[in-house]
């Protein structure tokens, strides 16, 4: 009974992200942003409706796939001390999100839209940075 009771101790842990924090990265959310420009550019200079209705349902995929990385960084990376000292970070995190959403990339091809998803996630980047070199 004594090793039993050892093994089923309960322990206390302390981490400041799920995993070690090199796993967490911005990159992620802006190389997928990058392909939905790309696709934007692609789709607005190309009259071809196959290749129109295929790089519209690649452009949506990789919009939710930025909606993604940005919800990892913000819901598992970022802790209380980071909006702390950011306040504008969940404001961030909303717009870039939005901004790939339904009223953004995935539901539109409009360039402009995606390069102020790209300034979004750089916004975030530098902060995410900051918190880096601070840890």
């Amino acid at each position: 009974m004594p090793l039993l009771r050892t093994i089923t101790r309960p322990i206390e842990v302390s981490a400041h992200c799920d995993l070690p924090c090199g796993v967490y990265d911005p990159a992620q959310a802006r190389i997928e942003a990058e392909s939905v420009k790309a696709i934007c550019e692609k789709y607005v200079g190309n009259e071809d409706p196959v290749f129109r209705e295929r790089a519209l349902q690649i452009k949506e995929q990789r919009s939710d796939l930025v909606k993604h990385h940005l919800w990892v960084l913000w819901t598992d990376y970022f802790k209380p001390p980071h909006f702390e000292a950011y306040p504008n970070l969940h404001q961030l995190f909303n717009e870039a999100t939005k901004l790939a959403g339904a009223g953004g990339t995935k539901g539109s091809v409009d360039v402009e839209v995606a390069d102020k998803l790209l300034a979004k996630i750089d916004e975030i980047a530098e902060i995410f940075w900051a918190t880096k070199k601070a840890a």
